[in-house]
């Protein structure tokens, strides 16, 4: 049962971890090549169908994570199931008091500073989710 939550955890980490690079290469980094007048309404559906992926896999993350913090794998030192958590406590933190934020901004329109912080605070989600996907991996490799 310890390697199959872990597995799933794993998948569920890997599969943010390459959500949030494509973002940070691609994604974010094009949305200054929309126009103006069609910038609100892109960002808008931007969101709405963002949500629809992101959201089942950050649930599902999580949901994994506290399971595996309450019921840790055997071959999971406790260092690291603290620094996994806390990684994805500040990935949770940053998007909803950092992104959804800048991302309703954009709502209204598209600015260049509001933008340029999108993109700057996402390597730092990128990164922690990167790291979350090391450790994920070598829990794996360890069972």
């Amino acid at each position: 049962m310890a390697e199959f939550l872990l597995a799933l955890h794993a998948a569920a980490t890997l599969l943010m971890t390459g959500l949030a690079w494509f973002v940070a290469v691609v994604h974010y980094p094009l949305m200054a090549e929309v126009g103006g007048q069609e910038f609100p309404r892109y960002e808008r559906l931007h969101r709405k169908r963002t949500t629809w992926l992101v959201t089942p896999l950050m649930a599902a993350e999580a949901g994994l994570a506290a399971w595996l913090s309450v019921f840790p794998a055997p071959a999971v030192a406790l260092w690291q199931l603290y620094a996994a958590s806390a990684l994805l406590a500040a990935i949770w933190v940053s998007t909803f008091a950092v992104a959804v934020p800048l991302h309703q901004r954009l709502s209204q329109g598209f600015d260049p500073a509001v933008h340029r912080r999108l993109v700057a605070t996402h390597f730092w989600r990128t990164a922690a989710w990167t790291l979350r996907s090391v450790l994920a991996l070598a829990w794996l490799a360890a069972q």
